[in-house]
């Protein structure tokens, strides 16, 4: 039991890592949808991205995004491509190397920065002396 377990739980890795991939591609492919297309590059970029927005040492919230938030977006973004396509999208996935996103990482250093200017500020202005 504890063995198909295991294999399924990589099965199903491999198959996000694909699809993550694929709607990079789709993204990018002139016969989707322009939604999905937004939205699949959001997704890609962000799974994509060398960091995370919330780091993996944050406990149980650091790897709600690898669990939860990039799965749950693939599933929104395929159920937007045409079925065909997305076969075809994936069969081309399976055969490239996973890329890695520099957007997504600008977009994630950026929220970053945002907070931490909005932290300073708000310290700032909390313990400022008049």
């Amino acid at each position: 039991m504890g063995r198909s377990l295991l294999e399924a739980g990589k099965k199903w890795a491999r198959s996000i890592k694909r699809d993550v991939v694929a709607l990079s591609l789709a993204a990018r492919d002139r016969r989707t949808p322009w939604a999905a297309k937004i939205l699949a590059g959001m997704v890609a970029a962000y799974a994509l991205s060398p960091i995370d927005l919330i780091p993996d040492f944050v406990p149980i919230l650091g790897y709600l995004d690898d669990v939860l938030i990039v799965p749950l977006g693939i599933l929104i973004v395929v159920r937007m491509i045409p079925v065909d396509l997305m076969a075809e999208l994936r069969a081309e996935a399976a055969r490239r190397q996973r890329p890695v996103s520099r957007i997504g990482l600008v977009v994630i250093v950026l929220v970053w920065l945002l907070l931490l200017a909005l932290i300073g500020w708000w310290v700032g202005s909390r313990f400022a002396m008049d």
